[in-house]
């Protein structure tokens, strides 16, 4: 099931920051989350973005946060003055989750980040 950042708070995984900033010259990526039985998915689009200039982590309020630095400057338009240099993402970590298994891949633009569920209680069988 795919949802989309605008609705996601709705499932308590809530996004913080939305919309780009002008003055530090951040651009919010293109982003979108998957629910499984087992983990959840993040997907971000980090166009013109070479894999040493991301970096992704967990700061103190429990966000995961995307921070990747442009190749080169990007400019919104070419009848507007706009110009970006980095992109930034922050989201709130699910609950439920194991924070030390989260892992991250980053492949032709496309940053990846697989965040398992951790499942309580003990199952208990059935007998005949």
């Amino acid at each position: 099931m795919i949802r989309d950042w605008f609705n996601v708070d709705n499932f308590g995984f809530p996004i913080l920051q939305l919309g780009d900033d002008l003055e530090q010259k951040i651009l919010r990526p293109l982003s979108c989350i998957k629910e499984y039985e087992s983990k959840w998915v993040l997907e971000f689009d980090l166009p013109l973005v070479e894999k040493k200039d991301v970096n992704v982590y967990i700061n103190d309020d429990e966000m995961i946060v995307v921070e990747a630095k442009l190749r080169e400057v990007y400019h919104d338009s070419k009848f507007t003055r706009h110009q970006y240099e980095h992109f930034k993402k922050s989201v709130s970590v699910p609950k439920n989750v194991d924070i030390k298994k989260i892992s991250a891949r980053f492949t032709n633009g496309r940053l990846v980040i697989t965040i398992p569920k951790i499942f309580q209680g003990t199952k208990i069988n059935i007998e005949d």
